[in-house]
C-alpha cells in the first residue's frame, strides 16, 4: 500500500503540472492580446487628424466577409461621415463570404454620405463572389494590374458541403441575387447584362476584362496613382447627386479594426476554432476528473464558449465533430484497457483526420492546417491518457484521510497488551501520531515494542507485531 504521504504528493504534482499547461496557454492568451493592443495603439497614433486636410479614410477587406467583418466595415463608414472625410477608400482581397454580411456592406455603402471607392489591391488579389457584389456597389469600382473579379454564382452548404437543390429553389435564389445586383449597378452606371453573368454562369474577369467590359471604372497601379486620377473627378451618388472629388494632397487615415474585433476575426478563423474547442474540451475534462483545480475548468469554459460563438460563423462539418469525439473516447479507452497503443493511434488518426475536416468552407476551402492539427493533437492525446490512468489508479490508492489511513500503520506499546480474565484478546495501549489509543491483539506484546495497526473498530485498534506480516481484519 502506498502511504498517505506518497499519496499527497503524488496529487500536488499532478496539479502542478496540469496547472503550468493551463498557465501557459493562458500565458499566451494574454501576450496575444497584448500584441494586439500595441499594433491598435501604434495604428491609432498614426491616424490622428494634423492640419486640417482633406481626410481620406482607408479601410481594408483582406479576408472572408462575415459578421465582423461587416461591423468593422460598417463603423468605418460612420467614422468617415463623422470626420467629414472627402473620399473613403476600400482596399479588398476577398474570396467572399456570407451574403447577409455582404448586404449590410453595401447596404451602408449605398447609404453612405462620403463617396466610396472599393479597390482590388495589390496585384494577385481577388474579389470574388460577395467580394463582386460589393464592388459593383462602390461609386468608384478599381482594380489593380493582375486581379481579377466574378464567380458570385451563390451557393446553399450545411457544414460546408453544398447543397443540391431542385431547379424551382435555384432558380429563386439565382433571381433574388441577380435582382439585387441590377437595383444598384444599373444607378452606377455598371453593365447589368455582364454582371449578372458572374451570378448566372460564374464568369470571372480580369482587370482588363472588367475595364472593357464596363464592369469598372478604371484600372490604377497603386492607392496613390488612384487617388491621383481621381482627383478632380466628377461622379455620380447612388442618390443622383453629382460630386467632384478634390483630393489633392490629402491626409489618407487608416482605420484598423478595434482590438474586439481584432479579437472576434481571430477566433472565427479555423485554427484558432479548433485550439479553442481543444483547450476547451481538455480543460472541462481535466476539472471534472480531478476536482478542485479551477483554472483549467476556467479556461476550458470561457474556451468552450468562444468556440460555439464561432460556430455559428464558421461551416463546421458534423463528420469532424463526431471523429473528433471518437478520439476522445478512444484515448480514454486506452488508459483502461491494454492495447499496446492501438486505441491511442486510432485516436490520433481519428483526431488528425475530424481536424482536417473539422471546417471545410466551399468558397474559401479554409480549413484547419496539418500543421495546427499536428501539433494540438499529440499533447492532447498523451495529456488524456495521462490524466485518465490517474483517476483509474486511484481507485486503488489506500484513502489519504480518515481513520482508514491509519491502517497499516506503525504504534509503539505504552501498557503491555495482556491477556485479562474475562476477555480472550490481549488488551493495552499504544501511542500512535502522538495519540494513545485502546488496542487489541491475538497474541501478548510487551510495552516498548512496535506494533502495525490491521483494523479499526470503534475507538479501539486491532494490531500485530510489527515484524510479523500485517494480518487483515
Amino acid at each position: 500500500m502506498k502511504s498517505a504521504r506518497t499519496i499527497l504528493e503524488r496529487n500536488s504534482a499532478l496539479r502542478r503540472v496540469v496547472f503550468g499547461f493551463f498557465a501557459i496557454a493562458l500565458a499566451g492568451i494574454l501576450l496575444a492580446a497584448l500584441s494586439s493592443i500595441a499594433r491598435a495603439q501604434s495604428s491609432a497614433q498614426s491616424s490622428t487628424s494634423t492640419n486640417g486636410r482633406t481626410q481620406i479614410v482607408e479601410l481594408r477587406i483582406g479576408d472572408e466577409i462575415e459578421p465582423v467583418m461587416a461591423e468593422y466595415v460598417d463603423g468605418g463608414i460612420e467614422e468617415a461621415a463623422k470626420r467629414h472625410a472627402s473620399l473613403i477608400l476600400i482596399t479588398m482581397d476577398t474570396p467572399g463570404g456570407l451574403s447577409t454580411s455582404m448586404e449590410d456592406i453595401i447596404q451602408h455603402i449605398l447609404d453612405s454620405p462620403v463617396p466610396v471607392v472599393v479597390y482590388i489591391s495589390p496585384a494577385g488579389s481577388r474579389g470574388a463572389s460577395a467580394g463582386f457584389f460589393i464592388l459593383m456597389s462602390a461609386d468608384v469600382a478599381a482594380m489593380a494590374p493582375g486581379t481579377h473579379t466574378g464567380a458570385a454564382s451563390p451557393l446553399l452548404a450545411i457544414g460546408g458541403v453544398p447543397l443540391q437543390v431542385d431547379d424551382t429553389l435555384k432558380k429563386k435564389i439565382l433571381n433574388d441575387a441577380t435582382a439585387f445586383l441590377r437595383s444598384y449597378s444599373a444607378k452606377r452606371g455598371r453593365n447589368v447584362e455582364l454582371a449578372e453573368s458572374a451570378v448566372t454562369e460564374g464568369k470571372a474577369w480580369t482587370e482588363t476584362e472588367a475595364l472593357d467590359g464596363k464592369l469598372v471604372d478604371l484600372i490604377a497601379n497603386s492607392p496613390e496613382d488612384l487617388l491621383s486620377r481621381l482627383d478632380g473627378r466628377t461622379i455620380k451618388r447612388f442618390d443622383g447627386t453629382t460630386v467632384q472629388l478634390a483630393l489633392r494632397n490629402p491626409e489618407r487615415v487608416p482605420l484598423p479594426m478595434t482590438l474586439r474585433q481584432q479579437f472576434l476575426s481571430r477566433i472565427v478563423q479555423p485554427d484558432a476554432f479548433f485550439i479553442l474547442l481543444i483547450v476547451g474540451v481538455l480543460g472541462l475534462y481535466t476539472e471534472f476528473t480531478h476536482p478542485g483545480m479551477v483554472a483549467p475548468g476556467v479556461i476550458g469554459g470561457i474556451s468552450l464558449v468562444l468556440a460555439l460563438y464561432a460556430m455559428h460563423i464558421l461551416p463546421v462539418a458534423p463528420a469532424g465533430m463526431v471523429l473528433i469525439v471518437l478520439a476522445l473516447g478512444l484515448f480514454i479507452l486506452e488508459a483502461k484497457y491494454t492495447s499496446h497503443g492501438v486505441l491511442a493511434i486510432g485516436g490520433i488518426v481519428a483526431m488528425l483526420l475530424g481536424a482536417l475536416m473539422l471546417v471545410r468552407s466551399p468558397l474559401t476551402h479554409a480549413g484547419v492546417s496539418l500543421g495546427v492539427a499536428t501539433g494540438v493533437t499529440l499533447p492532447f492525446a498523451l495529456i488524456t491518457i495521462f490524466l485518465m490512468r490517474l483517476v483509474l489508479g486511484s481507485r486503488t490508492w489506500k484513502p489519504a484521510t480518515g481513520r482508514e489511513q491509519l491502517v497499516g500503520t506503525v504504534a509503539e506499546v505504552t501498557t503491555p497488551l495482556e491477556k485479562l480474565t474475562d476477555s480472550e484478546a490481549f488488551q493495552g495501549m499504544v501511542r500512535l501520531h502522538g495519540e494513545l489509543w485502546r488496542a487489541v491483539s491475538r497474541e501478548a506484546i510487551p510495552a516498548g515494542a512496535h506494533v502495525r495497526v490491521t483494523g479499526i473498530q470503534g475507538l479501539t485498534l486491532h494490531v500485530a507485531p510489527a515484524e510479523s506480516p500485517a494480518q487483515g481484519r
